[in-house]
């Protein structure tokens, strides 16, 4: 499994996310709570969205603790839109094109969680992605192709139900392959304007997905980073949230009614 973060709000040094916080995602990169994995260091990345509408990217398989390159860029960017992740592979290799997060013009996505048996599934998952779209994939992972057939759904125009069908098809692909468990998704996506995050699990065990509000703006994260506990609302299973301009809207993600709409 894998740990990130997401803020949207006024501009911020991305420092004070990935390394600043006494849980920070540098140290949830060694010292993970949350999750089954306490190290996560098969890679790290991190987008940001600045005066362009397509984010910047940088990572690396390297562990986040140990890549002096981040510490300086964390230092001196600032952005009011930016994702970040420390990655623990599910199987695939370590590369610099698995690593979270993944982009696609304007639209940048990170996932922790899993398709059950992918290795079973990988090939007509991947036949579900479009040729226009199939050549922005540049790694093997799961996550990828989920975000590549979201957006050939229609992620542009319907950013929640576009993604759950993604979800929902893949997790019906490994229910053929009976490999279990068929689906583990907590993630986020956003296009520079809003950000979406969605907890999901084909069982009762959806990864963790909190978030906190701030004064100037909102942060999404796989597990708190302070010690703050009451401070940080907990996503419910099968739920997703909607950040735009400093405010949370919660909804259903895997719902008949997205998927009959999608």
């Amino acid at each position: 499994m894998c740990r990130w973060a997401a803020w949207s709000g006024a501009p911020k040094y991305l420092e004070e996310v990935i390394c600043d916080p006494e849980h920070s995602l540098i140290d949830q990169s060694r010292n993970a709570l949350s999750c089954k994995t306490a190290v996560n260091a098969d890679g790290f990345g991190v987008a940001w969205y600045g005066d362009r509408q397509t984010p910047c990217l940088y990572k690396d398989v390297r562990p986040a603790w140990s890549d002096p390159n981040l510490l300086q860029i964390a230092r001196h960017i600032r952005s009011g839109h930016f994702l970040a992740h420390v990655r623990a592979s599910t199987g695939t290799a370590t590369t610099r094109d698995n690593c979270h997060p993944f982009t696609f013009d304007r639209w940048t996505f990170m996932h922790n969680g899993q398709v059950g048996g992918y290795d079973k599934v990988r090939r007509r998952l991947d036949n579900m992605i479009p040729d226009d779209l199939y050549r922005g994939r540049m790694g093997g992972t799961d996550s990828e192709s989920v975000f590549l057939v979201a957006l050939a759904y229609g992620l542009n125009l319907h950013p929640r139900a576009a993604m759950a069908r993604a979800v929902s098809e893949a997790e019906a692909l490994s229910r053929y392959a009976g490999s279990t468990p068929h689906m583990r998704f907590a993630a986020a996506w956003s296009d520079g304007e809003t950000l979406y995050a969605a907890r999901y699990a084909s069982d009762n065990l959806a990864p963790t997905l909190y978030y906190r509000e701030f004064g100037d703006g909102v942060m999404v994260v796989s597990e708190p980073l302070d010690k703050a506990r009451d401070c940080w609302m907990e996503v419910p299973q099968g739920h997703m949230i909607e950040v735009s301009q400093g405010r949370v809207k919660q909804c259903a993600f895997l719902s008949d009614e997205v998927l009959v709409g999608a």
